[in-house]
């Protein structure tokens, strides 16, 4: 019978190795189950010398053929790119697979096999290769492809440290997807508006370039006539446009470079993050974004043994402003020096009161966990309800600026037109 050798994680997260007897690998990946194991490497050792002192023949070309598997083959080179919804359905297939019951590995080496796929075959192999070397799970995600940013892998660290991987994956992909559908929403949304805005600087264009230069004419060779201040202003506006737009222009793009410059700076970010919250419209959503993500994240922790000290700081790794990652740095060292995680929160000043509260009924009940979740589902919800806000603004608003530039051009025009024939009459 064919001898494994093995390298898995048992319950408690370590390392363990050994071998065992098994008929085949799919035989041997049952077993470590049943014992618990994770499986991180798996091969086969001493089965063909086992069976060659026995006075065995050895194995045909045949089946060396089938004892290369795809799963010893080289990793390959260079990160995979992978779209938004390729990313997704990555996360949802091994959220599945991980509920119903099978290791990272085995998993893994499903999705590797599965031909509809695509490039997720690649990433599964690379994946699965990484992890087989006892590497965590978040880390081989990084090394593989950029497109698992810093807060899905702190997540999947979350997961794995809790023994919720499943879980969290699960509400990850349910995140991915509520992004994707946003946007699209937005896209939609922004549609007419677009179109509008295009109509207007198009009219606008008309207006400055062909229509002020006529109206400009007819008022300078009509007998006295006078160009009203309104429509002087509008002349002056259109002549300096005609002229300096390039210059304009230019000036624009430099200031956009010069933003991004100084966005993308180390040293400004954390004041960057701390702008954004301050942004009309956009603050809110960021803030609520982030109590969803946080008591998520803690709720799935707390509820799967994690002390709380160590929920807190994989949640705070999970954030992304650097602004609210440093009021969760105050509400670390605070648990950290013995209080309680809603007198942490008080003290920080940065947490709204009803969550405090509902945070302590649940320190005081000992439903921590619950209450976590409850608090989650709340801020999901008044975070539907400021996008909502958001899409409900953007097009009344891009109609009343377009319409009043277009309208007050319009106006001061037929208004000259008419002090013109005034004169003349």
């Amino acid at each position: 019978m064919p001898v494994f050798a093995y390298k898995a994680l048992n319950t408690k997260g370590s390392v363990t190795s050994g071998e065992l007897d098994a008929v085949d690998r799919p035989e041997a990946l049952r077993m470590l189950d049943r014992k618990g194991l994770q499986p991180v490497n798996l091969r086969e050792t001493a089965g063909i010398a086992h069976a060659a002192g026995k006075g065995s023949k050895p194995k045909s070309d045949e089946a060396s053929a089938v004892s290369a598997k795809p799963d010893e083959s080289p990793i390959p080179e260079g990160p995979i790119k992978l779209k938004r919804q390729e990313v997704v359905l990555f996360t949802e297939e091994l959220s599945d697979m991980l509920g119903a019951g099978l290791q990272l590995e085995p998993a893994l080496k499903s999705m590797e096999n599965r031909q509809e796929l695509g490039n997720l075959k690649a990433v599964s192999h690379k994946i699965r290769q990484i992890v087989r070397d006892g590497v965590n799970f978040s880390v081989a995600l990084k090394k593989v492809s950029p497109s698992f940013g810093p807060l899905y892998c702190s997540l999947a660290a979350a997961g794995e440290a809790s023994g919720a991987l499943d879980t969290i994956l699960k509400r990850q992909a349910h995140y991915l997807k509520t992004l994707a559908e946003l946007q699209s929403r937005l896209v939609l949304a922004m549609i007419y508006p677009a179109f509008l805005v295009l109509a207007g600087i198009g009219v606008s264009i008309v207006f400055v370039t062909t229509l002020i230069p006529q109206l400009t004419q007819l008022i300078e060779s009509t007998p006295g006539g006078k160009i009203p201040l309104g429509a002087a202003i509008l002349i002056g506006a259109s002549e300096f446009l005609s002229k300096w737009w390039l210059v304009m222009l230019l000036l624009l793009i430099a200031a956009l470079i010069f933003f991004k410059a100084w966005k993308d700076n180390e040293a400004n970010k954390p004041a960057w993050d701390r702008i954004k919250l301050r942004l009309p419209m956009i603050g809110p959503v960021i803030t609520s974004r982030f109590y969803v993500q946080f008591l998520e994240t803690m709720a799935n922790l707390v509820a799967n043994g994690l002390p709380l000290l160590r929920a807190l700081e994989l949640s705070r790794d999970a954030t992304q402003n650097r602004s609210l990652r440093a009021g969760l740095d105050q509400v670390i060292e605070q648990v950290g020096d013995g209080r309680s995680f809603s007198k942490a929160l008080i003290r920080t000043g940065a947490f709204p009161p009803l969550l405090i509260d509902m945070i302590s009924v649940g320190e005081q009940t000992g439903k921590i966990d619950q209450s976590l979740r409850r608090s989650a589902e709340r801020y999901d919800k008044e975070l539907d309800k400021d996008l909502q806000r958001i899409m409900a603004l953007i097009m009344p608003t891009v109609l009343i600026i377009m319409a009043g530039l277009i309208g007050t051009m319009a106006y001061l025009m037929i208004t000259a037109i008419f002090q013109t024939i005034s004169n003349l009459g």
